[in-house]
């Protein structure tokens, strides 16, 4: 038989060494497939730029439409032109401006005078 000190001294000491080896192993697969991960998911500068640019023009369009849809909604209204006279005279505005709030507070005279004065 082998000599049991050689043997085991030389044994203990591999194994160590294995140990020590695929547990270092194991770590650097982990920190590689983490590497991995991350170099996969990368955004570029250019796609988060129109990526944004396209998140505002949409916005844009968005609001427009909605004011558009309003103007139609006001022009709607049916509004005196002596109203628009009183409201001229009285608050001493524009034609336009008169109007405007007029047809925003559905002919309600009083309730477009108070919105002009306050």
């Amino acid at each position: 038989m082998a000599d049991p000190e050689s043997v085991n001294g030389v044994d203990d000491a591999n194994d160590k060494k294995q140990k020590k080896s695929s547990k270092h192993d194991s770590g650097a697969a982990d920190l590689e497939r983490v590497t991995d991960y991350a170099e996969e998911k990368e955004i570029t500068s250019h796609n988060l730029c129109s990526n944004a640019a396209n998140l505002f023009e949409a916005k844009r369009n968005k609001e427009n439409a909605e004011k558009l849809a309003k103007e139609r909604e006001l022009q709607k209204v049916q509004v005196k032109k002596e109203d628009i006279e009183l409201i001229i005279r009285e608050i001493e505005t524009t034609r336009s401006k008169a109007e405007q709030t007029l047809r925003e507070h559905r002919g309600d005279l009083v309730a477009a005078l108070e919105a002009l004065t306050n």
